[in-house]
């Protein structure tokens, strides 16, 4: 009876442990888009779905690669998208649910190689400036 009440516990840690670890891109993707209008034209506005409400103001992890506009890396300010350079949203197919502003509390390097972070979670439906996902307060895990 011992032994099974441990495999029970071990298998909750190990559920536990690997729902941490998995990232949030699936979630974000549930996003659906209206039509709006501001001074310069139409505009698709995100509506976010209660799944994605939900994680607003939530610590979540995301992995991805980082987007190197020429001339705009900031060391603690980047773009990171789920999907390689070729594909992501400024590049390729990607859309925008496949990007996030990440405002990192200490500054990185430039890498191409995919890099893990973990932040709060900001959605943005109202600023065309800015991307609808927003990580703060966001730090770079090991990979």
């Amino acid at each position: 009876m011992k032994k099974i009440l441990l495999i029970i516990v071990l298998l909750g840690f190990a559920k536990m442990g690997y729902s941490q670890s998995t990232t949030v891109w699936k979630d974000l993707s549930e996003v659906t888009y209206k039509i709006g209008q501001d001074e310069f034209g139409e505009l698709y506005i995100p509506v976010f779905g209660p799944k994605i409400k939900n994680l607003e103001g939530k610590v979540v992890e995301a992995d991805g690669y980082i987007i190197p506009f020429e001339g705009m890396f900031k060391p603690e300010h980047i773009i990171l998208s789920s999907l390689p350079l070729a594909e992501c949203f400024f590049c390729g197919s990607g859309g925008p649910e496949t990007v996030m502003e990440v405002m990192l509390k200490n500054p990185i390097k430039y890498t191409s190689k995919r890099v893990r972070v973990r932040g709060k979670l900001t959605l943005n439906d109202k600023d065309p400036e800015k991307l609808m996902y927003i990580l703060k307060e966001a730090e770079l895990l090991a990979n």
